[in-house]
């Protein structure tokens, strides 16, 4: 009896440590992962749970968890171990700077740098900036050869009727549309703006109620109402580049976390994260079907693993 418990337990080991072999029971984890409410984001945290899930990881999704300074409490305080950010908004909201980063590679270099002694460290960075933007009808833009916001101002300055869809706040900082104008050198007559909501500017765009909208530049609705984003040819506006932030002594146990979703992050170009959004926002898909789809469709992982 005691040789039949003996081979038994040898057998189990023997098991165990195949199965370790083959991803199972690795004991990497668990990793909790966070991200902020709106559905890019969303979209974020799902690709970073099933990717670091593929390369044997246990993780906890906490994904939807709330705003940004939710997020970030959480991530220095320990109750998530990351999430991704943007960095226009930490160098601005978070390291408390005024002056706006127009340079993707600057702003990143910056915070990445002064962050690493907040114990926190920005893994790669993605190619999409999910900044401010002035949005067209692209059929009506393509009929008025404009491209840029440069080309929107000789337009303006050479008599062209237009109208503006923007939403107060925007339009009245410096940082804001005045300072767009400032900088381009052309000006809309207080009766060519209309202001509302930021969410209603693509409905009112789409409906006509204007010919230029203020938006947000991975917004889903732009592909899906044939809207595009006029170039910032004088780079204007902040950049936004995103990029997972992870809490150090995470890093310091796991670096391969590194590795894992440096992939994810190239792959994220503007037109790529605009579809991703769209297909959330405007075809009703789930954020986590989507990210399965972009993983599984870019060869970065063979099958998602969903629990």
């Amino acid at each position: 009896m005691k040789k039949k418990l003996q081979i038994l337990v040898a057998a189990f080991v023997i098991l165990s440590t195949f199965l370790a072999a083959c991803g199972g029971g690795t004991g990497k984890g668990p990793v909790k992962v966070g991200s902020k409410e709106f559905t890019e984001q969303i979209v974020l945290g799902k690709l970073t749970v099933l990717a670091l899930r593929d390369a044997g990881f246990e993780v906890v999704d906490q994904t939807n968890l709330g705003g940004t300074s939710v997020n970030r409490d959480a991530l220095v305080n320990g109750d998530i171990d990351m999430y991704w950010e943007y960095t226009g908004t930490t160098w601005v909201a978070h390291l408390e700077h005024e002056n706006a980063i127009t340079d993707p590679q600057e702003a990143y270099e910056k915070v990445k740098a002064e962050d690493k002694e907040n114990g926190l460290i920005w893994l790669t960075m993605a190619p999409f900036n999910n900044t401010y933007t002035l949005m067209m009808e692209e059929s009506k833009a393509n009929d008025l050869g404009i491209e840029s916001i440069s080309e929107l101002a000789e337009y303006i300055n050479d008599g062209g009727d237009a109208s503006l869809c923007t939403d107060q706040e925007f339009y009245a900082r410096p940082d804001g549309f005045k300072g767009v104008e400032d900088l381009y050198g052309f000006e809309f007559n207080e009766d060519q703006v209309i202001t509302m909501d930021p969410g209603l500017t693509y409905k009112a765009l789409q409906d006509g109620q204007c010919q230029v909208a203020m938006g947000f530049a991975t917004d889903g609705r732009i592909p899906a109402f044939g809207f595009m984003n006029l170039k910032d040819d004088k780079q204007f506006f902040p950049v936004y580049n995103p990029a997972p932030v992870v809490r150090e002594e995470v890093m310091n146990e796991y670096p391969e976390i590194e590795d894992v979703l440096e992939p994810v992050a190239e792959a994220l170009t503007t037109e790529k994260m605009m579809e991703l959004n769209k297909r959330v926002d405007i075809d009703n898909e789930a954020p986590a079907d989507v990210a399965c789809d972009f993983l599984t469709s870019e060869g970065i992982i063979d099958e998602c693993i969903t629990e």
